[in-house]
């Protein structure tokens, strides 16, 4: 992201964030270690608090906070309330809250905080693919000026969400959207050969900390969901998750068991999986997993039985593609490409929706 010069006068955007985990924690490292730099180029980042679920640290302007927080003597309960009234401020300064958690409750609060005049940056997919009132009531509490950004809730650091917007707020015409949108089930899908068991593989990929701790969280697709969800939207569709129709790689009888019962079943997704790869293979084919809208909203989530010329058949392992064809690129669609998953790559995508807004302030 391009920044001004150095200017005599900086601007200050005060921060708050909520959920210090993996992405959290890895966006305050970024955080840090990028105040010197933008410093110089104008901007003073002030990280004003982080609030987990339980606890809270305000005034956490402090370099050794990554480090310490757990043991911090001076964490309070958590309070959102007070924790968006304490990086507001009283002295009319900009201020911007990111949520890193997964919650619903936080991201119910985002309207609240938009109208008060606080800037919302998110990863959490649960306010862009939840309620649609509630995401109308967001883009309502925006037109006083402040900003919602959520690139990162799909393909991570990935600028699909810009790259969507920009080709339609230029004019162009959305035809299709097609995508692989998780990066355990690409990885899952370029390995299942037939030659091991598609358990043995979803093991090793639990085991490398690809999956969700309940590997079925991946498998049933309504996470892929979730990011269709929010690209119809963003597209004018106003959809919603029951509206996708969703293939789920789950069979019933395992979806049914406990999680730790459903880890030592997992040969029950063997049969199926094996079926669908011979089937494949037999037409000189690939299987992956793919997400697709076509013009007239329509949505699925599903395995597909692609050429072997096709992009997506030649995608890296973990990496999320996403193919848009409008009326602009419709005989060479563009490609977007790349890790979509992972603390850093995620922290990224919410660092730079964060620099967007940046961007856009006056001094003050």
């Amino acid at each position: 992201m391009a920044l001004p010069t150095v200017t005599a006068r900086q601007r200050v955007l005060a921060v708050g964030l909520i959920g210090p985990g993996r992405v959290g924690s890895a966006l305050l490292d970024q955080l840090r270690t990028a105040q010197p730099r933008l410093a110089r180029a104008g901007l003073n980042l002030k990280l004003c608090g982080v609030a987990a679920s339980r606890r809270m640290w305000l005034d956490a302007d402090d370099p050794e906070l990554n480090g310490r927080h757990d043991s911090a003597q001076t964490w309070r309960p958590s309070n959102l309330d007070e924790f968006a009234a304490h990086v507001r401020g009283n002295d009319g300064r900009h201020a911007l809250l990111i949520d890193c958690s997964a919650s619903d409750v936080v991201a119910s609060r985002y309207a609240e905080w938009l109208v008060a005049g606080l800037h919302v940056v998110t990863p959490n997919k649960l306010a862009g693919s939840g309620p649609l009132s509630r995401l109308q009531a967001i883009r309502a509490a925006c037109g006083g000026g402040s900003r919602f950004r959520y690139e990162a809730t799909v393909c991570a650091g990935l600028p699909v969400v810009q790259t969507l917007r920009d080709l339609l707020d230029t004019g162009d015409q959305l035809l299709t959207v097609e995508g692989m949108f998780s990066g355990t089930l690409a990885w899952l899908c370029h390995r299942h050969d037939g030659g091991r068991p598609f358990s043995a593989l979803v093991r090793e990929a639990h085991a490398l900390g690809y999956t969700e701790p309940d590997p079925r969280d991946d498998l049933s697709g309504l996470d892929v969901a979730r990011k269709l969800v929010i690209l119809a939207r963003e597209a004018g569709w106003s959809l919603s998750l029951e509206d996708v129709e969703v293939q789920s790689l789950v069979p019933p009888e395992l979806a049914a068991l406990s999680a730790e019962d459903a880890m030592a079943q997992l040969h029950l997704l063997d049969g199926p999986m094996a079926r669908h790869v011979a089937r494949a293979q037999t037409q000189g084919s690939v299987l992956r997993h793919v997400a697709s809208l076509d013009a007239h909203g329509h949505a699925s989530v599903r395995l597909a039985v692609l050429p072997a010329a096709h992009p997506f058949a030649h995608s890296r392992l973990t990496d999320n593609i996403v193919q848009f064809t409008t009326h602009r690129y419709r005989d060479n669609p563009m490609l977007v490409q790349g890790p979509g998953a992972g603390p850093e790559v995620t922290a990224a995508g919410v660092f730079s929706d964060l620099l967007r807004i940046a961007e856009s302030l006056e001094v003050r």
